[in-house]
């Protein structure tokens, strides 16, 4: 019996071997480097600029459903950025908190929709020129983007760009080196003198977390959409390894994932949440000195 149970645990982790790394349609070439999730990601922003395009390109006083929800999200993303980095800084830093948030969370809805990920060429280790239902496709034509760590350390990266730039301009880089080394309080005298060395010490501990900022916000990206890739993966092939026979196997394949729908949906807005608003927070601690200064 135990036996049975090891092979039955060994043949549910395998079902959630989703392959960790993006895969290309074709092997070589110039679309070699098109993988499934680069496709996606383009999929996405084509999406979110027809959408956007639509609800602004003829704006209006008296504004339709597209143009109102539009302005609806821009105001309150705008709302919510302004009250973490302040009105001062918002104006440069919204571009790229709401273009994060809403990229973030539409990429991974998108993950979620029918066929992504179970679509796809090839067959039982056979790479066919067709696109078939049957089975695992060895080559997704669907990958969700955010489960691809490019993607997300590539987001992480521009960010940190951006924030340079904003900490720069804001605050200055006297001012930034002075915020990060320099004692805190407006200490002075002797004890001002001692605790120079410890406040520098902490400085360099400052400076190695932001060189780490990159990895920690696109690993916690990664690491959550493609852990709900696996999970509804296992989830769906579940019928198949207790054999529930066709019909049955169908009809698992559709019910027991659909709990987990519903928590990847609320993980894909937690997770474009804490992605923006990391990013925020971290403009703010690198420019509110320089406001509370004015």
């Amino acid at each position: 019996m135990f036996s049975s149970l090891g092979d039955s645990s060994a043949a549910l982790f395998q079902l959630a071997a989703v392959s960790i790394t993006a895969q290309p349609y074709i092997e070589s070439g110039f679309l070699a480097s098109l993988t499934n999730s680069i496709f996606v990601a383009l999929v996405v922003m084509a999406l979110i600029y027809f959408v956007v395009r639509a609800g602004t390109r003829r704006a209006s006083l008296i504004p339709g459903p597209v143009q109102n929800g539009v302005e609806f999200i821009f105001e309150f993303l705008y709302d919510q950025v302004e009250q973490v980095v302040g009105p001062k800084v918002a104006p440069r830093a919204f571009p790229l908190l709401c273009t994060i948030f809403v990229y973030v969370l539409v990429a991974n809805w998108f993950g979620l929709l029918p066929g992504v990920g179970t679509i796809g060429i090839g067959h039982d280790g056979d790479r066919m020129p067709f696109m078939g239902l049957a089975g695992e496709p060895e080559i997704p034509l669907l990958r969700p983007a955010t489960a691809d760590v490019n993607l997300t350390l590539g987001m992480a990266l521009c960010f940190m760009i951006v924030w340079f730039y904003i900490t720069m301009r804001e605050a200055g880089p006297i001012e930034f080196l002075k915020h990060t080394f320099a004692p805190k309080g407006g200490l002075t005298g002797f004890i001002n003198v001692i605790l120079v060395p410890i406040f520098f010490f902490v400085g360099i501990i400052e400076v190695i977390s932001i060189l780490f900022r990159p990895v920690s916000l696109s690993l916690r990206l990664f690491g959550n959409i493609f852990a709900g890739e696996n999970l509804l993966h296992a989830m769906s092939s579940l019928g198949e390894q207790f054999g529930l026979g066709t019909v049955g196997q169908f009809i698992s394949s559709i019910v027991l994932p659909l709990p987990f729908y519903f928590m990847e949906l609320l993980v894909g807005v937690l997770q474009a949440t804490v992605f923006a608003l990391l990013c925020a927070v971290y403009i703010q601690l690198s420019t509110a000195h320089d406001e509370e200064e004015h």
